[in-house]
């Protein structure tokens, strides 16, 4: 009955009755008081119990689908995913309320030594160019022109800044932002 109402299967609502009604029938069978009456519904239980274990054995993996191991690890690849984007969020947040300290715990350089995890921010501003390169969807000639106008200018303000200053395509500006962070 419980496959039938979490499945909403009229079919099976129909097998459970049916198994309810045959095992009825077997009870009552027993109970007459008649050798082969008791020996039929004996026959009738073990066959009712057979059928009912084969049954429920079939219909089980419909009922309860099995999370498999790479359901698992996409689970724990998306928890990971997440918990980088926290760590980027929060040190942006610290870059913006105290710079300096983002400069001392080197967010946003990742070649350089560090025990501050910032999630995979790069700091447009200072890294070197085969660092910019790893920023999603940046070429080489678009790194060289970010370069180039990072050395012209001073550095950027922001991902939009960038992408206008830089003549960056529209479309990477959503990967500038996760990603690229610009301290002074």
């Amino acid at each position: 009955m419980y496959a039938a109402v979490r499945r909403g299967s009229a079919s099976l609502g129909a097998s459970a009755a049916g198994y309810g009604i045959g095992l009825g029938m077997a009870l009552m069978l027993t109970n007459v008081g008649d050798a082969v009456a008791g020996v039929l519904g004996g026959f009738m239980m073990m066959m009712l119990w057979i059928a009912g274990t084969v049954h429920a054995f079939t219909v089980r993996p419909s009922v309860f689908p099995r999370s498999g191991p790479r359901s698992r690890q996409n689970e724990y690849a998306i928890h990971v995913a997440k918990y980088r984007r926290m760590l980027r969020e929060d040190a942006r947040q610290l870059a913006a309320e105290d710079p300096a300290l983002a400069h001392e715990l080197r967010i946003g350089r990742p070649d350089l030594p560090r025990a501050y995890d910032d999630g995979g921010l790069i700091d447009v501003n200072h890294a070197p160019p085969a660092l910019l390169g790893t920023l999603p969807g940046i070429t080489p000639e678009q790194v060289e022109r970010i370069v180039r106008r990072r050395d012209d200018q001073g550095g950027f303000i922001s991902a939009e800044e960038l992408t206008v200053d830089a003549d960056l395509p529209p479309d990477l500006l959503p990967h500038l932002t996760e990603y690229a962070i610009f301290l002074p």
